[in-house]
């Protein structure tokens, strides 16, 4: 399959993707609207909906892709996913006439992505994050709890997950403050307020739930998949320091939710179909509600960038795998929802950190440097146990075919200095 627009093999946006975001023009006008990636451009489906090629699909009226967030279109469910993408492939091909030797359709419909910026895509009502990854789980646990004792029993038995903060997620090229908020130094008998002094990354993968099950329902894990209208990668930033002093006895709150960081377009599940392979092997043998019968994960290359003040480029620091995962996102739904829970469209559902077998598969810093005894040396010469203001963290990610690429794009982030709140006492009246 071939478009009619040139696409580079190492470029992001085939016409075998074809993502789905939420843009605008660089220069303000017009109003965010549904887009979706082809090489180097970004075609507006507003502009296709609105001259009537969805309407045997979606009711012209209802214009989903005029939204400025993916929901309406999210809602619709598989079926019409499915038939809204082979039209696109269609009129996206290379033999096909319509958009092609449309002069004036192609100059209203296909914009150049440098002129374009990148809007959050999903109205996003809840987020849950978990911790999927067993190299990752047991790495922090041995740190913390010595190596017998890294995973807790629960561990391979179940997917660990959280209630994350959905307010503070944000698209790419979001920079945030340092976060401020009580740790107890290990020289001190109380807990200090400062501003956090171990800030790091968290090299995740996040799916959004499009139509959803109704509460009481449970979602069968065969059927999990159907539930997702796509991916995206997830920087889920977190204050270690914070994290440390808080979490005994619920867990993360203040250390992870000021700013989670995910990349703008949402690559649709069909895409990565070619891409499916089996994950690791689960012992013990999971119970019957999450056991699965066909290969269960994706092989997703992922790389984590760290550009400091001081630097020209950015070095690749870790490298990892979406395949590594030992929970799948069917088993995570699987779970979420045995209790009846009810998911929404637009929820997001994140993986937790993503680490593999090897010291540079690492995906935090947490783990690179491990709890800070083993900072990782730059090309420049310094060295990094944690993040410093003025670093830029980049994540990218893409599936390999045989020529072509199915790749995430790119999720940014640059640490600003803390703002710090000065606090007086007040005399009690």
């Amino acid at each position: 399959m071939r478009s009619f627009i040139p696409v580079e093999p190492s470029n992001h946006f085939p016409i075998q993707n074809l993502p789905y975001g939420i843009f605008r023009l660089r220069d303000n006008s017009g109003k965010p609207r549904v887009g979706t990636a082809i090489g180097e451009y970004v075609l507006d489906l507003s502009v296709l909906e609105e001259e009537g090629y969805f309407q045997d699909i979606i009711d012209q009226e209802e214009k989903v892709f005029a939204a400025p967030f993916l929901n309406p279109f999210m809602a619709k469910g598989p079926d019409v996913w499915q038939s809204v993408r082979r039209r696109l492939q269609m009129l996206l091909s290379e033999n096909e006439p319509k958009l092609r030797d449309n002069v004036q359709l192609r100059e209203r419909a296909l914009i150049p992505q440098a002129d374009v910026k990148m809007e959050l895509p999903v109205k996003i009502g809840d987020y849950t994050d978990f911790y999927a990854s067993k190299e990752h789980a047991a790495n922090v646990g041995t740190m913390f709890r010595g190596k017998e004792n890294a995973l807790m029993p629960n561990w391979t038995h179940l997917p660990v997950g959280y209630h994350g903060r959905a307010s503070s997620v944000v698209t790419s090229g979001t920079h945030f403050n340092r976060p401020c908020g009580q740790i107890k130094p290990a020289d001190t008998t109380k807990p200090i307020f400062t501003s956090c002094r171990q800030l790091d990354f968290e090299l995740e993968m996040g799916f959004f739930i499009g139509m959803g099950n109704q509460m009481g329902e449970p979602v069968p894990v065969e059927k999990a998949e159907e539930q997702i209208f796509g991916m995206v990668l997830v920087n889920d930033w977190s204050a270690r320091d914070i994290q440390a002093w808080e979490y005994q006895p619920l867990g993360p709150f203040l250390a992870k939710n000021f700013a989670t960081s995910i990349s703008p377009w949402v690559v649709p599940m069909e895409a990565l179909e070619p891409f499916r392979v089996k994950g690791p092997e689960q012992d013990p043998e999971p119970l019957p509600y999450l056991k699965h019968t066909k290969p269960d994960s994706f092989d997703i290359h992922l790389e984590v960038f760290l550009k400091t003040p001081n630097m020209e480029k950015p070095d690749c620091i870790a490298a990892s795998n979406y395949k590594y995962l030992y929970w799948s996102a069917a088993q995570q739904i699987a779970h979420h929802t045995i209790t009846g829970c009810n998911l929404n469209t637009g929820d997001l559902i994140a993986t937790g950190t993503i680490s593999g077998p090897e010291k540079r598969s690492r995906g935090s810093l947490l783990e690179l440097a491990w709890r800070g005894t083993e900072p990782i040396k730059l090309s420049n010469g310094e060295e990094r146990s944690w993040l410093e203001d003025g670093d830029e963290l980049t994540l990218t990610g893409w599936c390999q075919g045989a020529g072509y690429r199915i790749g995430f794009g790119e999720v940014t982030g640059t640490i600003l200095p803390a703002k710090l709140i000065e606090r007086r006492s007040k005399a009690t009246i």
